[in-house]
């Protein structure tokens, strides 16, 4: 006989890896996919996908998943994560690999209110109407607390093999992980950037002071110490690799500095180059170089560090009003 085919959306984590084992027990032949964006690395699913033996497909959100990060339709949870929405988007660009691929059916790691956003019952329902998929979204960890699926009335799947897993404890997933003997897999918890505060308040500030964003913006969120000056944007360097990091990432009318034959980080200045956001952004280069105070010369300039400005530098009190990521 043929064997069914299912297509598993896969972040790699502890749950999609279990969700995917036991269709596996199942006989199913599962695909998995996994949707990159700025905000999720898809490391932890390859690692996963090899570990489980299943074929894995990386698919790049790119600007439109953008676009539905700055205004969801069913909005945010605590920081900056939508969800509801997310989890829309994913599912309507997975539908179209369903019959690519053959598929029978969607399934995902999802445990019944273990997420307060997008894993409670009436956000699930949201779910599947939105995407016109009522009754076709298997969630074989909390299947056996949900409502029968179509999948389960054809006999795709036995229910009596599905589990019914609840609530945020990850116990019962640590006990199927020794019973399943995986050897191999991520700390149980949200990888997602959207969901972590020091992000999201970088992203806030972006989204407020750009009426356009691009995928570049946001990865560069990820790098340095971010400030806010008026309507400029200061980023500096925590280390050698973040310094080297800005140098490349900066856009062409950006100014960059740095405190010379000392260590320094790199910082970059991002908006209008008014003299007092210059002498803004070398304070700030001074304060986090390894000079001792007082006055301290710091270079800058756009293609080459062929400017001067000497500073005195700031009181840490100066520097923390002007952080965007407190």
């Amino acid at each position: 006989m043929t064997k069914i085919k299912a297509l598993a959306l896969f972040s790699g984590g502890l749950d999609s890896i279990l969700a995917t084992k036991l269709m596996l027990n199942q006989g199913i032949d599962v695909s998995a996919l996994n949707f990159a964006s700025p905000f999720c690395s898809c490391e932890e699913a390859i690692e996963a996908a090899k570990q489980l033996g299943v074929s894995l497909r990386v698919v790049d959100v790119g600007e439109e998943y953008l676009k539905m990060v700055r205004k969801p339709k069913h909005g945010y949870g605590r920081n900056m994560n939508p969800c509801i929405d997310c989890r829309i988007f994913i599912i309507k660009k997975a539908k179209k690999f369903v019959r690519e691929i053959g598929a029978s059916f969607i399934f995902t790691g999802e445990v019944l209110d273990e997420r307060p956003m997008s894993q409670h019952l009436r956000a699930m329902k949201i779910i599947e109407e939105e995407t016109s998929l009522q009754g076709r979204i298997l969630r074989p960890l909390s299947a056996r607390l949900l409502p029968e699926t179509n999948i389960e009335k054809k006999g795709l799947v036995e229910r009596k093999k599905l589990l019914d897993i609840r609530g945020r404890s990850r116990k019962p997933q640590i006990k199927l992980v020794e019973k399943f003997n995986i050897k191999d897999y991520p700390s149980p918890a949200g990888g997602c950037l959207l969901t972590c505060k020091e992000y999201a308040d970088k992203l806030r500030d972006l989204f407020k002071h750009r009426k356009r964003c691009s995928i570049a913006d946001v990865t560069l969120l990820k790098v340095g110490r971010h400030f806010r000056f008026g309507k400029n944007k200061i980023i500096v360097g925590r280390n050698r690799a973040e310094n080297n990091d800005l140098v490349v990432k900066r856009m062409r009318n950006d100014y960059y500095f740095e405190v010379p034959d000392i260590g320094s980080p790199i910082t970059i200045l991002q908006g209008a180059k008014t003299k007092k956001a210059i002498r803004t952004a070398a304070a700030l280069t001074a304060f986090y170089s390894d000079a001792k105070g007082g006055k301290v010369n710091v270079s800058f300039g756009r293609e080459k560090l062929n400017r001067s400005i000497i500073v005195s530098t700031p009181a840490r009190a100066e520097v923390e009003i002007l952080r965007i990521d407190n």
